[in-house]
């Protein structure tokens, strides 16, 4: 829950954050277009310190719960990072480069007993050649009962 509220914090400082940085004049004088009196608030002068001032601490601001975010996150994911989890170093590269072996096999084609293994090549596909059409399958055999 608190991940949450931090997010949703951290996602409004954002968005304003940027509405500040695209307010700002690339001179470093945001809002200075206009003139005015020296009683104006919003004077060239003013509008830039404002603006300046208030993106620093926005930027602060989103840092700072970005950082705690992470800190939050990683302690809940766990000690171990996403590689370490893998396992790689059990991984055979022979099987891996291998093409994979069709997991159902072609109508018509004789199923491998349990113990039996499986050829080692395997044909490429071909586009060209129409798909055989499926066998109907056969009739069941009806059930015997014991005599008694």
């Amino acid at each position: 829950m608190l991940i949450g509220i931090l997010l949703a914090i951290n996602i409004i400082v954002c968005i304003t954050l940027i509405g500040f940085v695209l307010l700002q004049r690339s001179e470093g004088g945001a809002l200075g277009m206009g003139g005015g009196g020296a009683g104006n608030f919003m004077t060239a002068r003013g509008a830039g310190d404002f603006m300046t001032r208030m993106t620093w601490i926005l930027f602060s601001v989103f840092l700072v719960i970005s950082l705690v975010l992470t800190v939050l996150t990683g302690r809940i994911g766990g000690a171990d990072s996403v590689v370490d989890k893998l396992k790689i170093d059990s991984l055979d590269t022979k099987t891996l480069n291998a093409p994979a072996a069709p997991s159902v096999p072609a109508p018509g084609s004789a199923v491998p007993a349990p113990g039996a293994t499986a050829p080692s090549a395997v044909p490429a596909p071909q586009l060209s050649v129409p798909a055989p059409a499926p066998a109907a399958p056969a009739p069941a055999a009806p059930a015997q009962t014991p005599a008694q």
